[in-house]
């Protein structure tokens, strides 16, 4: 059997890609999301002063959710590009910026650590744009699902900003959570 591979045939190989990345993507950050007490399960941060622009605390796992489920498909266009010249880079900047994504919660909710939490999205943010940029050479519809995450990543940016300066000394405030909300 030699040959180009039909449409359908493309379709399924994307599929199954996307079968294993969603639901991995969700599982990390879910799992990343109950290491520590997080929103209003978490006294540290309910002590908090927080922005004007701070969202209701439902807010935050419905975006993320949704934004899980478009970069789980991003990635999974990615990884079906086979015999893609930048697709390993590609994988490789995706998975530095998640990573960067799964330690952000521990670091601001569980270390109280809002400076270095800036510090965590700066880079992620970094890493998703030029992850971004190299997706686009690569598949632009999966460079495209990137840009909802880029944009919320950098409004939490802003709100872990604001908060830290709205709150000298948070990391103060009470002791560094080491409790996990896992079953």
């Amino acid at each position: 059997m030699g040959g180009i591979a039909s449409k359908g045939q493309l379709r399924m190989s994307f599929l199954r890609w996307a079968v294993v990345t969603v639901p991995l993507i969700l599982l990390l950050g879910f799992l990343s999301g109950r290491s520590v007490s997080v929103g209003s399960e978490n006294a540290w941060y309910m002590a908090l002063a927080k922005p004007a622009l701070n969202p209701p605390g439902w807010v935050f796992p419905v975006v993320w959710t949704t934004l899980y489920i478009l970069i789980g498909l991003a990635l999974a266009m990615i990884l079906n590009a086979r015999g893609a010249r930048l697709r390993r880079l590609a994988v490789v900047l995706f998975v530095g910026q998640f990573l960067f994504n799964l330690a952000w919660t521990p670091m601001f909710f569980g270390a109280h650590k809002i400076g270095a939490s800036v510090l965590v999205i700066v880079a992620m943010l970094v890493l998703s744009i030029t992850a971004t940029f190299v997706f686009a050479r690569i598949r632009p519809a999966a460079a495209w699902l990137m840009v909802p995450y880029m944009v919320w990543i950098s409004f939490a940016g802003v709100l872990a900003f604001s908060i830290g300066r709205l709150n000298p000394g948070a990391e103060t405030l009470a002791p560094a959570s080491h409790t996990s909300q896992m079953l």
